[in-house]
């Protein structure tokens, strides 16, 4: 692997940032679990609240509030970053019901099929084009959605969901004229009054779980801040060091992570015909990954 930090090579740092915040996502699901008892719409505020300071010290570490200033005073940006913010906090609602409910194969599977959608989304919106092979990546992944549709009679809505809902993130986050650090600051900036409104009104209410009840629920949901922030810094100072093929491939560390977990820890039910569903899906992804390592450059060792 190459220590080089330009765009032709992979850097062993960005490897390590990458892999660690994949892995932290994968076992997301485990501090989840902990919170299941606490509604959703509560757990996404704290979410949003705790990411606040998390995302502003890591900004003034980086000496990049500046970019954070210009951001808040320009209209079209928070009107951009008030879109992402609001897709991305439909995504962790869903993710955060699914480990809760028990949901958490339906959560691996969004994040498998993520990728899948994500080049679907190039081509049709941006007009990029698709190999034959991309496209018997996807009618595969289509597969599978559709076997696990008969097997429950309705559409893997979990599932649908999730991919949706972060690859109209990711493909809006990519027209964000900030960096990804100075983008997560901003977005948790304008869902933290939400949030804290919210966390106010059910203090009032006498219905929350912080600072009442059972002293865990409350470091639990002040710990959302470090287990939502923390991956998604890292990931993105890994991001910058790696190439699109290497990010592409490495992806699936998490999803992967989550599909162990539920069917070893959490006992969710894996039926023979979610076994067969789910080959479609590592089938599709086994040939996008060969379509993207078929083009990747091979970089020597330096």
């Amino acid at each position: 692997m190459s220590q080089s930090n330009d765009q032709t090579g992979d850097s062993r740092a960005g490897f390590f940032y990458a892999l660690a915040a994949y892995v932290l996502w994968g076992f997301l699901p485990l501090y989840m679990k902990a919170l299941a008892h606490i509604p959703p719409v509560e757990v996404v505020a704290h979410r949003a609240i705790w990411s606040v300071p998390v995302a502003l010290a890591v900004l003034v570490w980086l000496g990049r509030t500046a970019d954070l200033r210009a951001a808040l005073a320009n209209p079209r940006m928070l009107a951009m970053a008030a879109l992402t913010a609001a897709i991305i906090s439909v995504n962790w609602g869903i993710y955060v019901w699914a480990i809760g409910a028990g949901h958490a194969l339906d959560a691996a599977l969004g994040y498998y099929v993520n990728p899948l959608f994500s080049i679907l989304l190039g081509a049709v919106l941006l007009g990029e084009r698709l190999r034959g092979i991309q496209w018997l990546a996807i009618a595969s992944a289509s597969v599978a959605v559709a076997i696990l549709t008969w097997e429950t009679g309705r559409l893997p809505l979990v599932a649908m969901g999730l991919f949706l809902t972060w690859g109209f993130y990711a493909y809006f986050k990519r027209r964000l004229p900030i960096g990804p650090n100075q983008g997560f600051a901003l977005e948790v900036l304008i869902l933290a009054p939400f949030g804290l409104a919210y966390a106010v009104w059910l203090a009032v209410q006498g219905g929350g779980h912080f600072a009442v009840g059972m002293p865990g629920d409350t470091w639990l949901l002040v710990g959302c801040g470090i287990v939502t922030a923390g991956p998604l810094m890292i990931y993105a100072n890994g991001a910058k060091r790696l190439r699109l093929s290497t990010i592409a491939i490495m992806q699936y560390i998490a999803p992967t992570l989550i599909f162990l977990t539920a069917v070893f820890l959490f006992d969710e039910p894996f039926s023979a015909t979610k076994l067969v569903a789910f080959g479609f899906i590592w089938a599709a992804l086994v040939i996008y990954s060969w379509s993207i390592l078929r083009r990747r450059p091979v970089v020597t060792a330096g």
